[in-house]
């Protein structure tokens, strides 16, 4: 079996899978998406350097997904939905990805769910934010529509801050994402799922002043083992986001009450690898070979055969 990951051979989480997907057996190449090149006569999908067509693969893993303009954006998207559409298994799939990388709309999926998260309000205006502010008791995050590893996330409890912010956030054209901030024990959960199944989950504490608890950002983790609820909302969070595999974040209010943060569906798995000996990489290749057999997110289904060929 051939497997494609779209990433570069020089991250962490690549090498592993690299191993990982030797052990299992698999023909294998690690592709950047800088590198994809689509034709049409005769119908391809390639990658600069390599003679494969993605088009005949038999998976494709996306393990970075880098920033870029969005026609760049928009094109890697195409070329995912291409694959998928073809019957190649994709993971995650362009839908899975597509709402991962926008809060907004991963805050849709999550609520079509009917999914407990915290009170949330995306607008365009500094004067709908100040509002939203106010609603929301006067104590917000503000995350980045789009971004990920706690990056641009900024906590604001002063009406003065918030309106200061906000003004800027117009000012650049952003869309301002608010949710309530969640008083909590310190500290939120990691699951992270795969193939319906919690395969490892932590705690995340924050250190020092900085209220995230973002490994990126220094947060601390340790084993943990999830509640019932928090295994439940995990599974269902990552299916509602339609994603196969997803790094899902948890945190319980004061009055017990857990919510869903977020979903990522290109979770860093080295801490959680570090803090509960898991061998992560070798149960997402597992996945690939399942989705290989059981054909992708939709069981049975059957390969079409592209045009041309």
């Amino acid at each position: 079996m051939h497997l494609t990951i779209l990433g570069t051979r020089d991250s962490w989480h690549v090498t592993q899978l690299c191993h990982a997907a030797d052990d299992a057996g698999f023909d294998l190449e690690v592709r950047p998406f800088r590198s994809l090149t689509a034709t049409f006569h005769p119908h391809g999908l390639f990658t600069q350097g390599s003679p494969t067509n993605l088009l005949e693969t038999d998976a494709v893993l996306v393990r970075h997904l880098p920033p870029g303009s969005l026609e760049q954006v928009v094109f890697r998207m195409d070329a995912l939905h291409r694959l998928e559409g073809l019957g190649i298994p994709v993971i995650n799939p362009p839908r899975a990805i597509e709402a991962c990388v926008d809060k907004h709309l991963s805050t849709v999926r999550l609520l079509e769910a009917q999914l407990p998260i915290p009170r949330t309000v995306v607008c365009e205006t500094s004067r709908s934010a100040l509002e939203a502010f106010e609603e929301l008791q006067g104590d917000v995050v503000v995350k980045p529509l789009f971004g990920s590893e706690g990056r641009g996330v900024i906590r604001v409890s002063r009406r003065s801050d918030a309106k200061e912010l906000f003004d800027e956030l117009e000012a650049r054209d952003a869309v301002l994402h608010l949710q309530e901030y969640v008083r909590h024990q310190g500290f939120d959960v990691r699951a992270l799922v795969i193939g319906e199944r919690v395969i490892a989950s932590m705690r995340r504490w924050a250190t020092g002043e900085d209220f995230r608890t973002n490994v990126a950002c220094g947060g601390r983790g340790e084993p943990y083992p999830l509640s019932e609820t928090e295994e439940r909302l995990a599974i269902a969070a990552t299916r509602a986001i339609g994603a196969r595999q997803g790094g899902v974040d948890l945190i319980t209010d004061e009055r017990g009450r857990t919510v869903v943060l977020e979903v990522n569906s290109n979770p860093g798995f080295k801490k959680l690898v570090e803090v509960t000996g898991v061998e992560v990489a070798r149960a997402v290749i597992e996945d690939v070979r399942e989705s290989i057999v059981g054909g992708g997110m939709n069981q049975g289904s059957q390969r079409p055969t592209p045009p041309g060929r």
